[in-house]
């Protein structure tokens, strides 16, 4: 595979749909969902970041992900009425739990790599499969699955106003997790996660919808946490540099995450 961070000829011609969608009133959504275009135009990304992210993935799924133990099913209570009580399974548990608090999972403040990361907003969201959160391939992936407990987002900038977009899935089945991370890890080139446009008087730009940007995803027991990174400018080069800035941010979340869903 070529190794350079330029764009191919070709890209320009993609189709892209921009969304804006107006959250609390000073928090304000604009995203790029683009299907996967066809092998001799995409996009070439760094061969270094496929195996990081999904090495990263599986060490969280191998050390978080909940199962079920004859001694946990023995210990199930019975009533004292003939019929016994049903026993809950471990799905059930994990899918009557709440989701990680906004304010848990995104600091205000992140201090790591190459500088520090503010939070310009967050937000929870009524679905999973708003329209203008997700793409319709992850929005098809997350209806066959056994349901999603809910979606929440965030925007973050650093010091020079390059853009980072956290999301944070909590499914009702672990399984489902692998199955989404998996499956969008591969497809660097088609983001299905929608981006962040800046709240009024953050002083950053609305970027068009062909800028450039990168994504990552990481599982936390029930949780896709997914990262996405644009430059100040817009640029579509440097994915590599874009990638770095954006590891100790979504590295933050996905341990808080992680704690989360390992405590409740």
């Amino acid at each position: 595979m070529p190794m350079n961070d330029d764009v191919p000829p070709g890209h320009d011609s993609l189709d892209d749909d921009k969304w804006n969608v107006v959250l609390n009133h000073d928090f304000v959504r604009g995203a790029t969902v683009k299907e996967a275009p066809a092998p001799a135009r995409k996009r070439v990304w760094p061969w270094v970041a496929a195996p990081a992210v999904l090495a990263a993935a599986a060490a969280a799924f191998l050390l978080l992900r909940p199962t079920s133990s004859s001694s946990d099913e023995a210990a199930a209570p019975v009533s004292t009425a003939s019929a016994p009580a049903p026993r809950v399974s471990p799905m059930s548990t994990a899918a009557a739990r709440p989701v990680i608090p906004p304010a848990e999972a995104f600091p205000a403040h992140v201090v790591g790599g190459t500088g520090a990361f503010t939070k310009l907003g967050a937000a929870m969201l009524k679905s999973c499969t708003e329209p203008d959160s997700v793409g319709p391939t992850l929005a098809a992936m997350i209806a066959g699955s056994k349901g999603c407990v809910g979606e929440e987002i965030a925007l973050y900038k650093d010091a020079r106003n390059n853009q980072f977009n956290l999301a944070v899935f909590t499914m009702k089945d672990p399984q489902d997790t692998v199955k989404l991370v998996t499956r969008l890890s591969m497809a660097f080139d088609d983001y299905q996660v929608a981006a962040q446009a800046p709240p009024p008087g953050s002083g950053l730009r609305t970027l068009p919808a062909d800028s450039g940007m990168v994504q990552s995803f990481t599982g936390q027991g029930r949780a896709m946490v997914v990262g996405l990174a644009q430059w100040s400018d817009g640029r579509a080069r440097d994915y590599q540099r874009l990638a770095d800035r954006l590891e100790p941010l979504l590295t933050k979340v996905s341990k808080n995450v992680a704690r989360y869903e390992s405590e409740h």
